[in-house]
């Protein structure tokens, strides 16, 4: 008689070689095996467990036919969606120029527009920025010369004319140019990268967050583009008809590097809150509009108007540091240093020299910039919803 081997119990369980993931990937066609060793003992347990290796193979294909079912439901939604949102044809585009404005990149569209109305701002409102420049370094430049402590608005004006024309009141305006454009394509882009990085868990966006975004912004975009204020600082207050490279080789040679930071520290003091208060108010107030004012350019330009004479009534005298520093031979080695002594040499007013000409010169800036700033956003999202009407007629066409 033969005898009988009982197998007692199961010794261990090996699930499939390949891994569920693994499976997953490869497709529904990939077998599942699995493998299972056995000592003698009990004929029940061994029973009960090649039930189980059973069971979860089973399960392992029921899951992958599931997911292969859901990977080819996903694939036919996607190309429903690429039908729905194929592009009108070119035809069509040109017969409504909004759709076609919202082909351009959303970012690369706000990064020009950012540039184009910095640049227009700053060279109408250059003559201004001049002399502003020249009251605010008055008492640097003439140091030990005359006794007089300040420049008057008037007699900037006319001492411009008389010893270099015309063209003397747009001295300097060439790297102003230069450095406006990225300045304020930075300042403004960056402003809404900030926003959405400080909004909160809902969604909303805090007093503090816009005050936050808007100091962000404004530093960001002065640390781009500082040397190039530096340089059209130099051209705006020395005599004579230095070119842009003369003045930066003269400043490289003789003052080395660092000349191109003098007064970082203030200027990023000064810009941050400046571009914090003009930028948070101009989005409250524009916020606070009734609706149907919302979209309008004069609602955009009297709200800019404010924000930014606000602004600048509370951080011009930082302005007026950061000017002073930027001087060759200043006095000034930091922020601490600067503010007792203009108001030592010359009172209280110093820090607030030139502030005239720099609000007539700002307030027209901040204006410009922030009303074609906010009217190319609204001709983006108008242009957007224009383009899903035209997707949607032609869906509706074809069906």
């Amino acid at each position: 008689m033969s005898s009988r081997r009982r197998v007692e119990a199961c010794d261990s369980w090996r699930p499939p070689r390949n891994s569920h993931a693994a499976l997953l990937r490869a497709g529904p066609r990939v077998p599942a095996f699995a493998s299972l060793s056995v000592r003698e003992g009990s004929g029940e347990a061994a029973a009960a467990a090649v039930a189980k290796a059973v069971e979860e193979a089973v399960v392992v294909r029921a899951g992958d036919r599931k997911d292969a079912a859901g990977r080819e439901e996903e694939a036919r939604k996607g190309k429903e969606e690429r039908g729905r949102r194929r592009l009108p044809p070119a035809a069509q585009l040109v017969r409504h120029p909004l759709a076609l404005l919202a082909l351009v990149p959303h970012s690369a569209a706000l990064f020009a527009a950012g540039a184009a109305a910095g640049a227009a701002a700053k060279t109408v409102t250059a003559p201004l920025d001049r002399v502003k420049i020249l009251m605010q370094t008055h008492s640097v430049r003439v140091a030990g010369e005359t006794a007089k402590k300040g420049v008057g608005f008037l007699e900037a004006i006319a001492d411009i004319g008389k010893e270099e024309g015309l063209k003397g009141y747009w001295k300097g305006n060439l790297p102003q140019v230069i450095r406006i454009i990225p300045y304020s394509a930075v300042q403004l882009f960056s402003y809404e990268v900030y926003k959405k990085i400080f909004r909160r868990n809902d969604g909303e966006l805090t007093v503090f967050g816009r005050l936050a975004a808007g100091a962000c912004a404004g530093m960001t975009s002065t640390l781009v583009t500082y040397p190039l204020d530096v340089l059209r600082l130099r051209l705006a207050v020395q005599s004579g008809h230095s070119t842009m490279s003369q003045v930066a080789l003269n400043m490289l040679r003789e003052e080395g590097l660092a000349s191109f930071y003098g007064g970082l520290g203030p200027s990023l003091i000064g810009i941050a809150p400046y571009i914090a208060v003009n930028f948070c108010v101009f989005d409250l107030m524009k916020k606070s509009v009734p609706e149907k004012y919302k979209n309008r350019p004069e609602t955009s330009l009297a709200t800019a108007l404010l924000s930014a004479t606000f602004a600048t009534m509370m951080c011009y005298p930082l302005d007026t540091v950061r000017r002073q520093m930027q001087m060759k031979g200043t006095p000034y080695n930091t922020i601490f240093d600067a503010i007792p002594g203009i108001v030592e040499r010359d009172g209280l007013v110093g820090l607030y020299r030139g502030f005239v000409p720099n609000a007539l010169k700002n307030l027209p800036n901040s204006s410009i910039k922030l009303t074609a700033f906010d009217t190319v956003k609204t001709l983006l999202a108008t242009g957007q919803k224009e383009l899903d009407k035209l997707i949607q007629e032609n869906q509706e066409k074809t069906i």
